[in-house]
């Protein structure tokens, strides 16, 4: 994460796009992705292109041209009604805030498709204090996880402006969608969600509640839902054709897995960027209570309060909150029907939109498992799909120097054909884009890469003071390995040390490899132990690369030339300065990484205590990945207790056996067993 350690609060700070410059962009402006020479001059007008169509899009090439005027643009505020809906039990329906905006011809009889970003961003955030973690009473304020991270994350996941304009003079469409898609013969619609901003209703974090907002909104797009002014007149849509895409980042690109999982009709095509398929994913993990990657204490709970900016919020849905807090459970930390009716994967069965899933492998915030699991429960039903994966962290693939450009072709082909029904080739084309390190792109015809085989590697102690090693071959030696929990030391530190052992975890390396040798998927680890003393129940793994090379973990830094999306006005130019990945040369990188609660060894929804002193097997999952180990590199496997950035930190001393000839790790690599010859 860019994001620092102390960054407090909210997990899922997301703003709709990077605020726009204040500034008009050229009139005549650049090809997508194409660098301006510095920032436009201030106020320069827009000309206006040719007459729109009023029937028909314009299409060459396959690809809708901007033939429509960003400056002549219409825009309005509806409040859509959520039939059946009163989640803050005033005795009316819940109500969402959509601002629009179309071409000015949709007010003589074209008719055209919509682009929808839902948020509960909109109207900003609260300053909410996160839970206490550090369970041996050292922060008993919690005090260093109370920043607000709203701001913090904001440049992370939508770039920088190209003329850094004060956000708070930024319009209500502060993105790139409307310079670029508006000319093109699209309309955008940006939905406030339930419990923020000017939307009735309470937020929770992930309750159909929710999802009912931008739902309706569809549905009144396809004029199946009533929607109202400000005055109280009811509103039609009857320029809309009915086909709608969804797009966003982090909760603004999880609604629409949660829109798409209800099956509603007109929803053609979604793009979910660094979104959520299940909420317990993103704050549990085997059974375990778990952070956001940088935002220790964050929880269910934090999240709502934070987006709660609705007028009259704590009299409205204050006992509403209070509930998801109580019920959150992070005593236990299982699996219950609180998580189970966040969870989208359970009606993944309805989804008929076509899925443009895109993931950081460097994202520890929206961790790469909730794009994975959605992803492969979407190959099971045959849905329609895309999938882009690359080095980044929490972050927009429209901030990207030297791909931005790639990927403003195949969104732009993605929404025409799905929307406009065009015969583009996007379906035709690789469906995977990874970057499997910085700046190498590759496409592939799917995901995991073909060929990808899971192989078993096998641990074995170590002798006369070395590390235990890591083979295909089962190891003969039946001794016991043991470390003491602490939970000061974050894994990094734990890890960086491949040659000397450590009273405070164990590690097991392969010999160098032969080859470059490559992931690609979930890896898996089962672990015999048994825990005596102390009070932790976590089991930690780390799947390490060890050997020197140049390596992103998630950081950016932003050029100084701003590169323009589509049309600009006053205000609003759609220009943003790109972000190229940092690189580190250092001599080991923690690639993935896994957590279980030693008490849900049998199901992440069932506590069993443990017998002190006894053997258990535990199984669990390591968080999905696509890396390259080098040649000359070694594989390595670190086992620990407290993971001091995800985990909650009870008292050191909890001790921990291991039998490594017992514990086994399972990789999907990429041409099976036989890279490891």
């Amino acid at each position: 994460m860019i994001v620092a350690a102390t960054v407090a609060a909210v997990p899922l700070a997301v703003l709709p796009a990077v605020a726009s410059p204040a500034a008009a962009s050229p009139a005549d402006p650049p090809l997508p992705g194409s660098p301006v020479a510095g920032a436009p001059p201030a106020a320069a007008p827009v000309t206006a292109p040719s007459p729109a169509p009023t029937t028909a899009p314009a299409v060459r090439d396959g690809e809708t041209q901007p033939v429509h005027s960003r400056a002549d643009a219409l825009t309005e505020t509806v409040f859509v009604e959520v039939a059946g809906v009163d989640s803050d039990a005033d005795g009316l329906p819940d109500r969402v805030a959509v601002d629009i905006m179309r071409p000015k011809a949709t007010a003589s009889g074209l008719k055209v498709p919509v682009i929808m970003e839902a948020s509960p961003y909109y109207a900003g955030g609260n300053d909410v204090p996160n839970h206490v973690v550090d369970l041996d009473g050292s922060d008993p304020a919690g005090m260093e996880y109370r920043r607000n991270k709203f701001d913090d994350l904001r440049d992370e996941m939508f770039g920088v402006d190209g003329l850094d304009v004060a956000r708070a003079e930024a319009p209500p469409f502060r993105g790139y969608y409307d310079n670029y898609f508006v000319p093109r013969g699209y309309a955008v619609a940006l939905v406030e969600n339930l419990g923020s901003g000017r939307a009735t209703g309470c937020p929770t974090t992930g309750l159909p509640n929710e999802t009912a907002g931008p739902k309706a909104a569809i549905d009144w797009l396809n004029g199946r839902a009533r929607a109202f002014d400000a005055a109280g007149n009811e509103v039609k849509a009857g320029w809309s054709t009915g086909n709608v895409g969804m797009i966003g980042v982090s909760y603004n690109g999880t609604l629409p897995n949660a829109v798409a999982a209800t099956g509603v009709k007109g929803l053609k095509a979604i793009v979910p960027i660094a979104a959520i398929s299940s909420w317990y994913d993103y704050y549990r993990a085997n059974g375990g209570v778990l952070a956001p990657g940088g935002y220790q204490g964050e929880d269910a709970d934090v999240l709502a309060r934070y987006v709660l900016t609705r007028a009259d919020a704590q009299k409205a849905c204050g006992a509403f909150v209070d509930a998801i807090e109580r019920d959150q459970d992070r005593v236990t930390g299982d699996y219950s029907d609180f998580w189970d009716r966040r969870n989208y994967l359970d009606d993944v069965r309805k989804v008929r939109a076509a899925v443009f899933l895109v993931h950081g492998l460097n994202d520890w915030n929206v961790k790469t498992k909730q794009a994975v699991q959605w992803w492969d429960a979407l190959a099971e039903r045959n849905v329609p799909r895309k999938i882009w994966l690359h080095q980044g962290g929490h972050f927009n693939p429209f901030s990207y120097a030297g791909r931005n450009a790639e990927w403003l072709r195949q969104l732009h082909h993605w929404f025409d054909h799905h929307l406009y029904g065009l015969s583009n080739g996007i379906m035709n084309e690789p469906q995977a884009d990874v970057e499997s390190g910085p700046g190498r792109w590759e496409r592939h015809a799917s995901w995991p890469l073909p060929g990808t085989e899971d192989v078993r590697l096998h641990l074995a102690p170590g002798s006369g003071g070395r590390n235990g090693t890591l083979d295909v071959g089962r190891s003969r030696d039946r001794a016991v390995e043991s470390f003491v929990d602490q939970s000061v030391r974050t894994a990094e530190l734990l890890a960086e040390n491949a040659e000397a052992t450590d009273p405070n975890r164990l590690a097991y390396l392969s010999a160098p490899l032969t080859r470059d040798t490559r992931l690609s998927g979930t890896p898996e680890i089962s672990v015999r132990a048994s825990f005596k003393g102390g009070r932790s129940p976590y089991l930690t793994a780390l799947l390490v690369d060890y050997g020197t090379d140049a390596r992103a973990y998630g950081d950016v830094v932003y050029g100084d030339t701003p590169v323009c999306y589509g049309q600009g006005v006053a205000g609003d130019t759609g220009c943003a300065r790109l972000a190229e990945h940092v690189t580190v040369t250092a001599p080991y990188k923690i690639i993935t990484r896994g957590w279980i609660d030693v008490r849900n060894r049998h199901s992440a929804s069932r506590t069993d205590l443990l017998r002190e002193g006894r053997f258990y097997n535990f199984g669990f999952d390591l968080q999905p990945n696509d890396h390259v180990f080098k040649a000359g590199h070694r594989i390595g496997v670190v086992l620990l207790s407290t993971d001091r950035d995800f985990t909650l930190r009870l008292p050191p001393g909890t001790g921990v056996s291991v039998e490594p000839a017992r514990t086994s790790v399972r990789l999907p690599l990429v041409g099976g067993r036989s890279v490891l010859r």
